[in-house]
């Protein structure tokens, strides 16, 4: 019995996992991919003209630390006068923010 209850706790907990993979990426393709590519390499007409970076590009994953990744996300980049991105303060809540950034380490090759 102990066994049986231990293993339905388990896949519980995987299908939970799975459902906020599945949430976050649904998050990154209304949100980010129009920008960031669906893919994470920024080869998006507002990518480029934004000068996103390459998410799958090692060294940019290596570089881009969570914490500067969720002020981001959530408070926008500038540019001196230029908006760069949008902030998403009131869109997202830190929850969903931080799922969308473990997402992102997703496309790391």
């Amino acid at each position: 019995m102990k066994k049986i209850l231990v293993l339905v706790v388990a896949l519980s907990g995987l299908v939970v996992t799975s459902a906020t993979a599945a949430d976050a990426k649904e998050l990154w393709d209304k949100n980010c991919a129009s920008c960031h590519g669906k893919d994470g390499k920024g080869q998006t007409k507002m990518g480029q003209k934004a000068g996103v970076k390459d998410y799958t590009d090692a060294k940019v994953q290596e570089g881009f630390k969570d914490d500067a990744a969720f002020k981001a996300v959530k408070e926008g980049l500038k540019d001196k006068d230029k908006e760069l991105m949008k902030p998403f303060s009131e869109k997202l809540s830190d929850d969903e923010i931080k799922s969308l950034i473990a997402y992102m380490r997703t496309f790391k090759k």
